[in-house]
């Protein structure tokens, strides 16, 4: 790409356009001039292939936002970098317009599914471990406000929905555990284990696993994780006949008509109503009196915590949340920087840790509905995220005085919250893990392995889906169509 104006020091360029493997660049009218030479103006376009793109111009694209940069013609002349941001802010800048009743819907519901179910499990390891009502709330602030953060800041700089929040499993694991170590031992425990996930990102080895992985085993994997979800959701509805069928009607009846109000915050909006009528809800514990100050805890390191509680907590973040986290955004054609969010993960899971949480870690069921369809435009879909870490984080701020409302709700009520936050997911990831009929044995394994639940020596369910999906797609079934295609070149021609 030549240019023959050598007078012009420096110009601004908007990418216009980009087809195919061609970008288009249209300059503006340039204001700088070269010391003792009159300045010109000029407007023109020019094109350069995407493969030298990356060599003579560096254009910000972030999930297809332009930007506009200012160009040094003497140096791209060169065949250097010409380009420097200067109105980045202006045309990439975070809008409210980005908002929309899709994405903050979507928001509200992950924000819902992870603050009701974990919240009361982290009362319930608490109570296990005979812990004090301040190391508790402690550990409702740490995870909650760091996952909250984690879930506003990545969104915002990357442009995809990643939601911040903790791991429901690993919490569900902690409950079994509480009881053989003191809160100071766990807090040295959680420390290793944000540690590990920030090496693990840092080293880039789960980005290179998780890159080898077929998309249909993964829309299997995340369809057989969800499938336990939607079979609660069915039992609940029957358990609370009147406030589930209602709500499910409601929802049809919403499909049905495509109103701007999505059809789950229209179901769930009803069944709360319904259930505050037909349930009264209360709690023997009222709120908290008082201001909560929250504090750095000295963590207490030994080699039995670190076994039992470090590493099993480590992978059951990978492979339970970061796994379909990531599997999700993949499913939806997200280009994700996979090893910047192990590793983020990691960073704000040492902070928490720092304050009686387990993690601060990408929340894998909220990713997969804030990255689904159903959440609005794909370039959107990250407010979404946004929208459930100021959840997140405003629940952790007074999570001593909420706590209480939220064990009122009655179990069958949550579920039925659960599933249909999941019921747009579950379908989408059911019509692509079998859209493929050469790939009808690894993904049916993929999808039972996962809906099983099993652990095979410590690796959980999620993960052996994974793994055993991915050796028979690559190298039973791929394998067998080879043969059938060589067993075809090779019969005479008659």
């Amino acid at each position: 790409m030549a240019f023959n104006i050598p007078i012009i020091k420096k110009r601004e360029v908007i990418v216009t356009s980009q087809k195919d493997r061609e970008i288009i660049i249209q300059f503006a009218n340039p204001r700088n001039r070269m010391d003792g030479e009159e300045s010109r103006s000029l407007v023109g376009k020019d094109t350069m292939s995407s493969d030298n793109i990356e060599n003579n111009v560096s254009y910000s694209e972030k999930q297809g936002n332009l930007c506009t940069k200012s160009l040094d013609i003497k140096m791209l002349k060169k065949g250097g970098t010409g380009l420097k941001s200067i109105e980045e802010q202006k045309r990439c800048s975070i809008r409210i317009t980005d908002l929309n009743h899709k994405n903050v819907a979507a928001g509200i519901i992950s924000g819902i599914f992870v603050i009701i179910g974990p919240s009361a499990l982290i009362l319930e390891a608490s109570s296990n471990g005979n812990f004090t009502l301040e190391q508790t709330f402690l550990w409702m602030f740490a995870v909650y406000v760091f996952g909250g953060i984690f879930g506003i800041v990545f969104p915002l700089y990357f442009r995809v929905p990643v939601v911040g929040g903790h791991t429901l499993t690993g919490v569900a694991f902690l409950a079994t555990v509480t009881p053989q170590f003191t809160f100071h031992e766990l807090v040295g425990a959680y420390l290793i284990s944000g540690m590990l996930m920030l090496l693990i990102g840092f080293t880039g080895f789960f980005s290179t696993l998780i890159g080898l992985v077929p998309k249909e085993i993964i829309s299997a994997m995340l369809a057989g994780m969800i499938m336990k979800y939607m079979v609660n959701f069915i039992i609940s509805i029957n358990q609370l006949l009147l406030v589930g069928g209602v709500s499910l009607i409601v929802y049809f009846i919403f499909s049905r008509w495509k109103t701007k109000i999505p059809p789950v915050i229209a179901a769930i909006g009803t069944g709360l109503i319904l259930l505050i009528l037909s349930h009264p809800l209360g709690s023997n514990d009222g709120p908290t009196s008082g201001v909560f100050i929250p504090h750095i805890q000295v963590p207490d390191f030994n080699a039995l915590s670190l076994l039992s509680v470090s590493i099993p907590l480590t992978l059951l973040i990978l492979s339970n949340d970061a796994a379909v986290g990531i599997g999700a955004l993949k499913q939806n054609d997200y280009r994700i920087p996979v090893n910047k969010i192990i590793s983020l993960s990691g960073l704000f899971s040492i902070a928490a840790s720092f304050f009686g949480g387990q993690s601060a870690n990408i929340a894998g069921m909220a990713s997969v509905i804030c990255s689904s369809e159903e959440a609005g435009p794909k370039e959107k879909r990250y407010m979404g995220a946004v929208v459930a870490g100021i959840l997140l984080l405003v629940f952790g701020l007074f999570s001593s005085r909420l706590i209480p409302y939220i064990q009122a709700f009655p179990k069958e009520f949550i579920s039925i919250i659960v599933g249909f936050s999941l019921l747009g997911v579950f379908g989408n990831s059911m019509h692509q893990s079998f859209s493929r009929s050469s790939m009808k044995i690894s993904t049916a394994f993929a999808y039972i392995i996962a809906f099983s639940n099993i652990t095979i020596f410590n690796i959980s369910a999620p993960v052996c889906s994974l793994l055993a999906g991915t050796f028979i797609a690559r190298y039973i079934e791929n394998s067998s169509s080879k043969g059938r295609v060589e067993k075809g070149q090779k019969q005479p021609k008659h």
